[in-house]
């Protein structure tokens, strides 16, 4: 089995869904990701970080598995403020990677079942979502609706 790969990325689980957020830096992946966090809170759901800026990809059992490195256990960069302690796990499967881009040059209707390759490990479905969408969580479980994101938003 290849050893996991360090993407530069963030990853979440929200409900059964795990989210990897990826794109270029400074596309705001941590912002959306702990907006999405912050959604699911306050709806009463499960979520929680597993990690940010860099998610170690793993397959274990047939899937693709986000691993934190430990230095940055619960550890998440909020642009311009500095970085947060919040609540974390170790690891969680994997169920979508969503794209960010920005609105100005986003394609309107992007091509569907586009997936995003992790190196030796396979790939993942992919989501293209505007790095400024005002209800990311809401997108997400609307277009993905199997991936195991509560449906009461």
């Amino acid at each position: 089995m290849p050893d996991p790969v360090n993407i530069h990325a963030t990853a979440v689980v929200v409900g059964e869904a795990g989210l990897l957020f990826v794109g270029p830096s400074g596309i705001g992946k941590s912002a959306m990701a702990l907006q999405c966090l912050a959604t699911a809170r306050r709806a009463g759901w499960t979520a929680a970080l597993v990690a940010d800026d860099q998610v170690f990809i793993s397959r274990q059992n047939g899937r693709l598995v986000a691993i934190r490195p430990a230095a940055i256990a619960g550890l998440i960069e909020i642009r311009g403020s500095g970085i947060a302690t919040i609540p974390s796990i170790p690891e969680a499967p994997l169920h979508l990677a969503i794209l960010l881009v920005d609105p100005r040059t986003a394609e309107r209707l992007p091509a569907e079942d586009q997936t995003y390759p992790v190196p030796g490990h396979g790939a993942l479905p992919q989501l293209l979502l505007v790095n400024n969408h005002r209800e990311p969580l809401a997108a997400i479980a609307a277009l993905h609706p199997r991936i195991g994101i509560p449906t009461t938003l």
